[in-house]
């Protein structure tokens, strides 16, 4: 329950609760928000009538009428603020310009060489025009996914695969820029997506999975991502399978779960010169190859259970499964829903929904983009997301002004 005691930062705290309820499970009523957040009517009115006036909220729709007047259902005016999102890879950026509902209004992707020993100035090239033609100061920032974590007590940034170590990407680029930017591991980034716009939306604890040329996991918890002590929750790439007589891992150690299950992986496994990439693999597989179709089902076996020990831990009420690998999800579920059904507490595996949602590059840009768009519903406390709320507030003030 949030209190509505005077004052004014519970005034913030109610505005944001607010919002966040709307963001996330409108079209709802006032009345639906007073009873949710334990506010009085006359404070949702206040709070709500100055965002339908600032343009971030407006009325869709009628409620249905219980035998009195119908109320109004309120939802997020997409147009009232955007964001930029990039996926950074070894070679290549990929990036959205998208509104607060999740549409996107320009895509966009160029090559970056992310290896060079000061990437900043590459991609503060590469967003300062876009940043530019965005007219007014409705955008709120720029979200950046990378594969790699954020350490959560300096803000720096470890991304084995780019060769970055103890990089300010957050800070820098957001002074070179002139907007906040918000940096996050990718498969979160993903995963953000996925609550605010996609399969996610209906639960409040799931796990996002990612296959492909990494294994990956986040982790959304009572409607929150979950990034650990230290910004590293859900490397499940490097869980431990066989640190003794496996193969070495880029890490640095041998025999993590990546070594089996990534593409290389995959295509190592096959010992075929007609087989280089993991689409050949696929192909193989799907053209009936007993050898591939193998190959996926053991795979799928050692995820399963992966993904059932977690799923013993959290106690997720879904799986979603995405990244490029996931195309091949047809023949890995072969040896994954055995294993996990087997893996996971009895009774449980019909519990726990899983979905496969199809890879699709552009929805980890807006992954990014969603960093910085779910600002407003959180509470996040990093300071670059009180930037994000700062520019929201502001605009508002002009728009009600």
């Amino acid at each position: 329950m949030v209190s509505a005691t005077s004052g004014p930062r519970l005034r913030d705290v109610n505005r944001t609760a607010i919002l966040a309820l709307v963001g996330r499970h409108g079209p709802i009523s006032r009345a639906d928000i007073a009873r949710r957040l334990g506010l009085s009517p006359p404070t949702v009115t206040a709070v709500t009538r100055s965002f339908i006036e600032a343009g971030v909220l407006h009325k869709v729709d009628d409620d249905a009428s219980r035998g009195g007047r119908p109320g109004e259902l309120l939802a997020v005016a997409g147009s009232a603020a955007s964001a930029i999102g990039v996926k950074v890879a070894a070679g290549q950026v990929t990036g959205v310009h998208a509104d607060l509902d999740g549409t996107v209004l320009d895509a966009f992707s160029a090559p970056v060489d992310a290896l060079k020993a000061n990437p900043f100035d590459a991609l503060a090239e590469l967003l300062a025009p876009r940043i530019a033609a965005v007219a007014g100061p409705t955008l709120l920032g720029v979200g950046v996914g990378i594969p790699g974590f954020v350490d959560i007590g300096t803000g720096l940034v470890q991304a084995q695969l780019l060769g970055w170590k103890r990089m300010p990407l957050a800070d820098y680029l957001s002074q070179l820029v002139g907007v906040p930017v918000l940096v996050d591991n990718d498969v979160n980034t993903l995963a953000a997506y996925e609550h605010l716009y996609g399969l996610g939306r209906p639960y409040e604890d799931f796990l996002t999975v990612t296959l492909g040329r990494g294994v990956g996991a986040a982790v959304f918890s009572g409607g929150d991502l979950r990034r650990g002590g230290h910004g590293a929750a859900g490397e499940l790439g490097h869980l431990p399978v066989d640190p003794e007589h496996g193969l070495p891992c880029h890490c640095g150690r041998r025999g993590c779960l990546e070594t089996y299950l990534s593409d290389d992986a995959l295509v190592r496994q096959a010992d075929d010169a007609r087989i280089t990439t993991a689409d050949d693999l696929r192909t193989a597989a799907d053209q009936g190859d007993a050898k591939a179709k193998q190959i996926y089902a053991e795979a799928g076996r050692r995820l399963g259970l992966a993904v059932a020990g977690l799923s013993v831990v959290l106690d997720p009420q879904a799986i979603l499964v995405s990244g490029e690998g996931s195309r091949a999800w047809p023949h890995l579920a072969a040896g994954f829903e055995p294993a996990f059904t087997d893996g996971v507490f009895p009774g449980f595996a019909d519990r726990i929904s899983v979905h496969v949602d199809p890879w699709d590059d552009t929805k980890w840009a807006l992954g990014a983009a969603a960093l910085v768009l779910r600002t407003p519903f959180t509470f996040n406390a990093d300071p670059q997301a009180d930037a994000v709320r700062s520019r929201l507030a502001a605009f508002s003030v002009e728009a009600t002004a």
